[in-house]
């Protein structure tokens, strides 16, 4: 299955459901601003993510943005431009 880069970033009004969905996302993905997590993901994973994040947020209050970048393949910064201090993603190290 292949993986595919997103964006996701969320707008929600009641603490205690933001505090959930950050731990949510923090386990999916690189968290790289307040509200703003890049998560690199193939399709079930993308859809436990979503489901997730359904049940958290209150439909009439919160929303979240899910960005599809493009293949995981494709360097990061070909889709993303930074005005200011440079986004680095975090590297990741795989341990056998």
């Amino acid at each position: 299955m292949a993986r595919r880069r997103y964006l996701v970033s969320y707008d929600i009004a009641d603490d205690k459901r933001r505090t959930r969905a950050f731990k949510t996302l923090d386990s999916w993905g690189d968290h790289a601003q307040y509200s703003v997590f890049f998560a690199e993901l193939n399709d079930t994973e993308l859809a436990r993510l979503r489901s997730k994040l359904d049940a958290i947020i209150h439909h009439e209050e919160d929303q979240v943005l899910i960005l599809d970048l493009g293949p995981q393949t494709s360097p990061l910064n070909d889709a993303l431009e930074c005005l200011g201090k440079a986004y680095h993603p975090p590297s990741r190290v795989i341990v056998v």
